[in-house]
């Protein structure tokens, strides 16, 4: 893979790969500034889309129409939703889902998919990487919704409907308009919270560690693929 689109919801998420990759093209498409990079005879591309999911389909459907990438990484930091799932761990995506919105309208009607697989290469990539790392990693489903996850009840509810490894704002999104392109993508993401009443103050703490330990994981994973 020769051009890699590495998409992130806030400035935090991609500080440090801006700072790693060094000079760059900027060129403004729908809103967004696409940073243009090569990197160890690669072409990497990066955005900041902003938070929640029509700012993150856009900018990265911008991306696949103006740069024609090989692939899409959604790097950032996320909820953890399962037990075994401790903050500053990493989770990869297998599939991501939109949990606010019932999977029938999805799967009844176009695109006629509520669950958008991720890139096998990838995943298996970024497992490496974390275990180079010596990062602990967790595959599995990633959800989105439109709102931060800060209640143990609103948590329960969505851990009952869809057994997710993490939760954020944006991976369905990505996911989503990748499957309508037939785009490999995957959604990796560092835990920051455990998305329940100690969600914010656990967020504040520990959301500029979690981002820079995804983005050198990412960085990584774009000199295997």
């Amino acid at each position: 893979m020769n051009t890699i689109f590495i998409i992130g919801a806030m400035p935090s998420e991609l500080k440090d790969i801006r700072e790693i990759l060094g000079e760059a093209e900027i060129k403004r498409i729908s809103g967004f500034d696409y940073y243009i990079s090569s990197y160890k005879g690669k072409t990497i591309i990066n955005a900041c889309s902003g938070i929640a999911k029509v700012n993150a389909a856009i900018c990265t459907q911008a991306a696949i129409d103006n740069f024609k990438p090989d692939c899409v990484i959604n790097a950032g930091i996320a909820g953890g939703m399962n037990n075994a799932i401790k903050v500053c761990d990493i989770v990869i995506s297998t599939e991501v889902l939109h949990h606010d919105l019932d999977p029938h309208f999805l799967n009844d009607y176009p695109p006629y998919c509520s669950a958008f697989k991720a890139d096998e290469n990838i995943i298996s990539t970024a497992e490496k990487v974390c275990a180079e790392d010596g990062s602990k990693s967790f595959r599995g489903r990633i959800v989105s919704g439109e709102a931060f996850i800060t209640s143990n009840e609103i948590k329960a509810d969505i851990q009952k409907r869809f057994e997710p490894f993490a939760v954020d704002m944006e991976s369905s999104a990505v996911g989503h308009c990748c499957f309508l392109n037939s785009m490999p993508f995957a959604s990796i993401r560092c835990i920051s919270d455990n998305a329940d009443d100690d969600g914010a103050m656990s967020f504040d703490e520990f959301e500029k560690i979690a981002a820079k330990k995804v983005a050198h994981i990412v960085l990584r994973m774009t000199e295997l693929l």
